[in-house]
């Protein structure tokens, strides 16, 4: 039973790593680029390339640029729309990374279902959160809606990496709560949708 300890916290690692890619796609990317070039973090030799300080360079600026970009009315959400498939390749990729010694197909089965699921519907559900606010408010809260996805992503990469049974924790009440305001958001449209009919 010992022997897939690691696997598991790799699981962990990767996971909650996806789960930051929900709230903002480059940040975690960043984050672990920044924590390779600086020893902090190890990686498999197939990752080596994401401590290169090209790499961290790269993910700094994008990271920049998308941290800005959201604070940037209708501009925040045209990157929604776009955000749950990137987050979903971004946290695939994640997942992936900490799996390299496993067959190809194990690795991104697990990616894909671990990693692009877990991204995928944080992500969902925050593009939810900002129309909805967009409809309320005009775009007034928008600014503190960015502000506290960025929060959440930079604390998700430091738990994930550092701490990542508790990582796995807040992952899993997110997905709770993301489900319960998906479900609640169904059942509000439904309404509508027979009327229409």
């Amino acid at each position: 039973m010992t022997e897939y300890i690691p696997y598991i916290l790799s699981l962990f690692v990767g996971v909650g790593l996806a789960a930051a890619t929900g709230f903002r796609i480059f940040l975690p990317i960043f984050f672990i680029s920044l924590g390779t070039f600086m020893g902090w973090i190890p990686v498999n030799d197939a990752y080596a390339w994401i401590g290169g300080l090209p790499a961290v360079i790269a993910t700094g600026i994008a990271t920049l640029i998308e941290i800005l970009a959201y604070y940037i009315p209708y501009v925040d959400n045209a990157l929604d729309s776009i955000s749950v498939p990137l987050a979903t390749v971004a946290g695939s990729l994640l997942v992936a990374s900490q799996f390299t010694e496993l067959n190809a197909w194990t690795q991104w089965a697990l990616a894909i279902i671990a990693g692009g699921g877990t991204a995928a519907t944080i992500s969902s559900a925050l593009a939810g959160t900002r129309a909805a606010s967009t409809g309320t408010t005009a775009g007034i809260a928008n600014p503190l809606i960015s502000t506290v996805e960025t929060i959440f992503s930079t604390i998700m990469s430091i738990f994930a990496v550092f701490l990542p049974v508790l990582a796995i924790i807040i992952v899993l009440i997110l997905l709770y709560l993301a489900f319960k305001f998906g479900k609640r958001l169904m059942q509000k449209l439904r309404p509508g949708k027979k009327a229409i009919s």
